[in-house]
């Protein structure tokens, strides 16, 4: 993607697609890398003796790094835009990446994870603005084309563990590092970008800290609506991003191999969810959107662990489909409940999900000791009830905000 093809200005009409795919394209690389680690945890398990209680640590440590960071670098970044810290996050992931395929310890493990948490923190809050700087009005289409990259780098992260990594052990992680220093390439022509059109951005951006015809009280309890409705959805991801394949292993004695490949059927759901949750919420409304994509995945959830293995594959892929439409309605319409914080609530947004998301890896594989793998399935099927809290969202279709062209 070259930087003359991304160097149109961002205006209330015009959505800037270059920008966007080369956004995605590096949100594609970015997870995928990240996705990397957990496929490659029964290659590592087998290698080091983990234990599901390391498996889950291991995941609480490289989640945990991105979650705290991230707020604090969207907030900063409000303030002062740093267009170039985007390459050097993908060579943090990088420095991450290569430290995991040559760790001889799970000490070492350990600081692979922190380095590729640090790269995700810095990647998301900043790219997630220049998908909004780029969107012309389309919010919701943005941030979907936007995600929907790094959707995509979540299934091919087990399914290159599988081709890639399987036959060459844990050393085949190092392939990888190509895939970011493209990225870093990629990045440099962005953040040139982002430079020549951030005084564009603030200067549109120059908006209040919260929506116009919402209280401050108003605002803090959509808020924590939001975080809450995000607690559901990525605690109940954790139980398939880190254990699905030890589920399907354990239950119907599938390779490993074959286990990464259903994994990576799921995330091609969550992809394709992913796309429509974005353009349907600019076109319904984002509340809709995010009542149908939690609540309705709840009958789904229930049956999926009593289920056999086809029906199992079926019922994951309508899961991961309608549960991912969700997140890019939350995002934009948290953006939209504070205008003039879009780094702040990206990169809160973002963060939680990591951080819950590691949070739940841990109790889930501390669980998964205890009671097995299925017990897991089995209790965190329940969580998309929390769902119904979406009533207590205020309603923004009709206003600016929620205008389909609004800028």
């Amino acid at each position: 993607m070259s930087v003359a093809a991304m160097s149109r200005a961002p205006n209330r009409a015009q959505t800037v697609f270059p920008v966007l795919v080369a956004a995605s394209v590096c949100h594609l690389l970015n997870d995928m890398l990240q996705a990397l680690l957990p496929a490659v945890y029964p290659i590592l398990q087998g290698s080091f003796d983990l234990s599901f209680a390391q498996v889950g640590c291991l995941t609480f440590v490289y989640q945990m790094t991105a979650s705290i960071l991230q707020p604090f670098i969207g907030h900063f970044t409000d303030r002062r835009p740093m267009p170039y810290s985007l390459p050097f996050g993908m060579a943090s992931s990088m420095a991450g990446l290569l430290t995991l395929a040559y760790a001889p310890n799970f000490a070492l493990l350990l600081v692979g994870g922190m380095l590729l948490g640090i790269g995700s923190s810095i990647f998301h809050p900043e790219s997630s603005r220049i998908a909004r700087l780029a969107s012309g009005g389309s919010h919701g289409l943005a941030q979907s084309l936007f995600q929907v990259g790094g959707n995509l780098g979540s299934a091919l992260g087990p399914l290159a563990a599988a081709f890639i990594v399987l036959p060459r052990g844990q050393s085949g992680l190092a392939w990888f590092a190509l895939a970011a220093v493209g990225g870093i390439v990629i990045l440099s022509g962005l953040g040139h970008w982002y430079r020549a059109n951030v005084r564009t951005g603030r200067s549109a951006g120059a908006a209040s800290a919260r929506h116009a015809t919402l209280s401050r009280g108003e605002v803090s309890k959509a808020m924590a609506v939001l975080i809450a409705l995000l607690f559901s959805k990525y605690i109940y991801l954790a139980s398939f991003t880190s254990y699905y394949t030890f589920y399907l292993i354990e239950r119907f004695d599938l390779s490993t191999r074959s286990a990464q490949i259903c994994q990576f059927v799921f995330f091609a759901a969550i992809a394709a969810g992913t796309i429509a949750g974005g353009p349907i919420g600019d076109r319904v409304g984002r509340k809709l959107v995010i009542w149908v994509s939690i609540l309705g995945v709840l009958p789904f959830s229930v049956v999926l662990p009593y289920s056999g293995l086809a029906p199992t594959i079926a019922l994951s892929v309508i899961i991961g489909f309608v549960i991912s439409s969700a997140f890019p309605a939350i995002v934009v319409y948290g953006q939209e409940l504070m205008p003039g914080r879009v780094g702040m609530v990206s990169g809160l947004f973002f963060g939680f999900i990591f951080g819950i998301g590691g949070i739940g890896a841990a109790m889930l594989g501390t669980l998964a000791d205890w009671k097995g793998i299925s017990f897991v399935f089995s209790i965190c099927s329940f969580l998309p009830a929390l769902g119904i809290l979406t009533v207590l969202l205020p309603n923004l279709r009709g206003s600016e905000a929620e205008a389909g062209n609004a800028a």
